[in-house]
């Protein structure tokens, strides 16, 4: 696999000249991105998948949610529905996709809306009665057609994008010059004891004059489901089948797995069939069954006995509170001058 990907170099040339080139028209003004007279975050990344996008959403949806009306819009990656859509009592994961629907899910007093053309998202979340006062864009580092007030960019701790190459022979999207596009920067998915001194050493190879800041995900103490809960201590060498289709799920098996654990791993963003499920029940047999909670909005429904859910946040080495300032302080001026 790895031999391919060099072998695949040329088109990752011919495939960063095109991004460049793009990224130039908008920079530019020549392709026209749009404003909005309303707050505006975007959340993402010059990788594909993998570096914590939702947990930090969510952590915006936390820290903001309580002083200010809160709408998300993503594109609902892998949903079967189309255009715009707004989450509501009869919304599920196929209409959403996973991760809107567990958003919708945690947070039922937010809008959470779906649509590939964010311009479009916006106008309609705009014309609701109880139009939002701030609008979270996931994953919408590359979407340029939109202009965000704030770009957060995230880049995973163990690939950390000035590392990496452009598709196919890397994980980029776009050239690492993008982050200079970022207003601040989050390495996620550390290790919880990261050093001040490889922090900086990290800091000094990204070298652009921003904030940035260090995360780790933070495994809850418990696992759920809509009915109970269990102490992961309590459980930890009980036999159990764990299951993922997340892009990198080491991190959630090495905290939950002992000696005899099953493990089942599909694709990131997997819609389950009825041979997949037949096959999870078959392994199971009368195990517990753990998954993530991006897998539990589309497994809930599947009859699968003893099924429960890890909860994950982001949280943040040190500085936590410089952070958070800093989006109180984007989110109240923008306000303000509205």
């Amino acid at each position: 696999m790895i031999i391919l990907r060099y072998l695949l170099f040329p088109f990752s040339i011919l495939y960063g000249w095109i991004t460049s080139i793009r990224n130039f028209l908008f920079d530019k003004g020549i392709l026209k991105s749009y404003s909005f007279d309303i707050p505006i975050i975007a959340v993402g990344n010059l990788s594909v998948g993998g570096t914590g996008k939702t947990p930090q959403i969510e952590y915006l949806i936390r820290l903001l949610s309580s002083n200010y009306k809160i709408a998300t819009l993503s594109r609902g990656y892998k949903r079967k529905s189309e255009g715009f859509v707004l989450a509501d009592s009869n919304s599920n994961a196929e209409i959403l996709g996973d991760e809107p629907f567990q958003i919708h899910q945690k947070f039922p007093n937010i809008h959470v809306a779906v649509d590939t053309q964010r311009k479009n998202g916006i106008e309609q979340l705009l014309k609701l009665d109880n139009k939002p006062e701030v609008i979270l864009l996931d994953d919408a580092f590359q979407h340029r057609k939109v202009k965000a007030g704030l770009y957060i960019l995230l880049s995973s701790y163990n690939d950390l994008y000035f590392k990496d190459f452009i598709l196919p022979t890397g994980n980029l999207r776009e050239s690492k010059s993008g982050a200079k596009r970022a207003n601040v920067i989050i390495v996620t998915k550390c290790p919880k004891d990261l050093s001040e001194l490889a922090q900086q050493n990290i800091i000094k190879k990204i070298g652009l004059n921003v904030p940035i800041f260090f995360s780790f995900i933070d495994y809850d103490s418990e696992v759920y489901n809509e009915f109970e809960s269990k102490k992961v201590e309590e459980i930890i060498d009980v036999d159990k089948l764990l299951l993922a289709g997340i892009a990198k799920p080491e991190p959630f098996f090495a905290y939950l797995q002992a000696e005899k654990n099953v493990k089942m791993v599909y694709p990131d963003h997997h819609h389950f069939s009825e041979k997949d499920i037949e096959e999870i029940k078959n392994k199971a047999s009368n195990k517990l069954i753990i998954t993530t909670e991006k897998d539990y909005v589309r497994l809930k429904n599947q009859n699968l006995k003893s099924l429960f859910y890890l909860p994950i946040k982001s949280s943040f080495i040190s500085k936590g509170d410089d952070f958070n300032q800093t989006i109180l302080n984007y989110v109240g001026t923008s306000t303000r001058n509205r």
